[in-house]
């Protein structure tokens, strides 16, 4: 028996949304998310989630036997997971802080709005106190930002715990900037009420951040299917766990005790490193876009779930940042591009986007690793870019093709992340400190020294010997 809701969408035939159904769709409606779809109606999607599972089962077993031997005991992988985790106590303070400046905003939009009834009929007046309202609103937001970050920068936290504070962070600071903007007219004229506050709390931490006055609705929570999605999410973190000390820290522990490493070595390494990267790029999206969303809108009996696209299949990178996180991408088109482009044009617009889209992302990773390493920027906001213009009409012209040229580069630049990162984690860690060491600078750049193999030849590969 499934643990999903039945579609009733009557836009959607079979799972599958064609451009024509977007385009006369409304913004928010009923509609389950893609996976939800696949899973439930295709045996054979089924047995890919189920092949996940039992590889997830499989690296259970080698934990354990590996512990078993190694040390005489099992910890599963928790001893990772608690040291991710590590001093939640702080983290929950940091995370009630920003919680805390967001709800500040609702009592802001109460006195703005009185204030402003009260001086309607003095434009001076009407002016300075908007001037003000925008200055409150800026200064909160930066505050919700300042904060977190210097905090984190002064004393880093576990990546995990630092993750959760950064991206709630941001999280709030666009919710606000969406409340701000769409009850801006009716806070000047006064002509249409400003939301509850129990309508306010529910948009923080709805699984949108476009706010409306009304979201589509399910009639009950489904608490099954809650718990089902937790669990996932428990099980992906493991999972993440599992790969990193079965396929990474066996190449890049030991990184950096050395004052020199042989490059064959560490080309190997990377190598090794494609295919584990990948499937923690999917097991991430699949943890956050898919079963926490659908855990949080189960909760909130919030209707809407195509909180992501079939990016899996597209052969343009244009479609891909548009369908992987369609909730990040309808807050940057209306809050960045749609004001920006009638002023700078449609390219800068677009520019401006995947620079601060580069910012917030490095900022999270920067603070969540303690140091500054911008190799997601490089190779997300250059190289990403620059295949907008380059699979615009290739892609629509040989979709196979370029689909297999995406895919080959999520394995490569997954499995450059998962390497360059370790790399430098362990070079901090291993490596003796220096006077020259620098947040901005990454150690692994000089130590350790990367030789090549003395006395290496090429071999011809056809010289068969017997």
């Amino acid at each position: 028996m499934s643990l999903r809701r039945p579609r009733t969408d009557p836009g959607i035939r079979n799972g599958i949304v064609t451009q024509e159904e977007k385009t006369k769709s409304p913004e928010f409606m009923h509609r389950e998310s893609p996976l939800t779809v696949l899973i439930e109606h295709s045996l054979h999607i089924k047995a890919i989630y189920h092949i996940f599972v039992v590889i997830l089962l499989v690296l259970l077993c080698n934990t354990v036997i590996y512990d078993l031997v190694e040390h005489g005991k099992i910890n599963i992988g928790v001893t990772l997971v608690l040291h991710l985790f590590g001093d939640m106590r702080r983290c929950v303070k940091l995370w009630l802080f920003e919680l805390t400046v967001a709800l500040a905003v609702y009592p802001g939009l109460i006195i703005y709005s009185w204030v402003r009834k009260i001086i309607r009929d003095y434009a001076g007046l009407c002016r300075i106190w908007s001037i003000v309202g925008v200055l409150s609103v800026i200064t909160l937001g930066t505050t919700l930002l300042a904060v977190p970050v210097y905090d984190l920068a002064h004393n880093n936290l576990p990546m995990a715990s630092s993750a959760i504070v950064t991206c709630e962070m941001f999280r709030f600071v666009m919710k606000i900037c969406a409340v701000v903007t769409a009850c801006k007219s009716r806070l000047q004229d006064g002509s249409t009420k400003i939301p509850s506050f129990s309508h306010y709390l529910y948009f923080l931490f709805a699984p949108t951040l476009i706010y409306r006055d009304e979201y589509p609705r399910t009639k009950k929570i489904m608490w099954d299917v809650v718990v089902f999605h937790f669990l996932e999410v428990i099980a992906i973190i493991f999972y993440n766990c599992f790969l990193w000390e079965r396929f990474i820290l066996p190449h890049w522990s030991d990184y950096g005790k050395e004052a020199k490493v042989e490059a064959g070595t560490v080309v190997r390494g990377m190598f090794a490193c494609v295919l584990p990267g990948v499937i923690s790029f999917l097991c991430g999206f699949y943890c956050l876009l898919h079963a926490w969303h659908n855990a949080f809108a189960e909760m909130l009996k919030f209707g809407d779930r195509l909180f992501y696209e079939d990016w899996w299949t597209t052969s343009r990178f244009s479609y891909y940042y548009r369908a992987w996180n369609r909730i990040v991408h309808a807050w940057l088109h209306h809050h960045i591009h749609r004001p920006l482009a009638p002023r700078v044009g449609r390219a800068m617009s677009i520019l401006t986007v995947f620079l601060l889209s580069a910012v917030v992302h490095e900022v999270i990773l920067a603070l969540s690793f303690g140091f500054f390493y911008p190799v997601m920027m490089i190779e997300f906001g250059v190289f990403g870019l620059l295949m907008l213009p380059l699979t615009a009409t290739t892609g629509l012209r040989f979709p196979s093709a370029l689909n297999l040229l995406m895919w080959l580069s999520f394995f490569i630049g997954n499995g450059l992340l998962w390497s360059l990162y370790a790399m430098e984690h362990f070079s901090r860690k291993n490596c003796p400190k220096s006077e020259s060491d620098s947040f901005f600078v990454p150690k692994s750049w000089s130590c350790p020294e990367i030789v090549l193999k003395p006395n290496w030849t090429f071999q011809n590969p056809f010289d068969i010997i017997y």
